[in-house]
C-alpha cells in the first residue's frame, strides 16, 4: 500500500500541486474539522460511491488516525484505482482546517 505522510501532503498542497483527497471519516468528524478542498466519502458508502471516481486520477485518502482510510486505500486499489494513503490521518495533520 502505498502511504505519504501528513507533512509531505501539506507541502505537497502548499507548492499548489492539485490533489484528490477524500475524507472517509463519519460527517461529524468532517464537520469538526478537515483539510481544505477534500471530497467526503463516509467509509460506509464508499463501496457504492465509486462511480463518482475516476480510474485515471491519483487519490488520497484520508481519516482519524489512518486506520480507516487504509482500508478504504486496500478496497479501492483491489477496484484498480491508484490510492495513497495519509499515514496518521487527521490526529498528525498540522496543516490547514476549515
Amino acid at each position: 500500500m502505498k502511504e505519504i505522510t501528513p507533512q509531505e501532503l501539506q507541502q505537497r498542497l502548499e507548492n499548489g500541486e492539485q490533489l484528490n483527497l477524500i475524507d472517509v471519516r463519519e460527517t461529524d468528524e468532517v464537520q469538526a474539522g478537515h483539510i481544505p478542498g477534500i471530497t467526503h466519502i463516509p467509509l460506509g458508502l464508499l463501496e457504492f460511491r465509486t462511480h463518482e471516481l475516476d480510474k485515471n486520477k491519483p487519490y488520497i485518502m484520508v481519516c482519524r488516525s489512518g486506520g480507516r482510510s487504509g482500508r478504504a486505500t486496500e478496497f479501492l486499489q483491489s477496484q484498480g484505482f491508484d490510492v495513497t494513503n495519509m499515514n496518521g490521518g487527521m490526529l498528525a495533520w498540522e496543516g490547514e482546517v476549515e
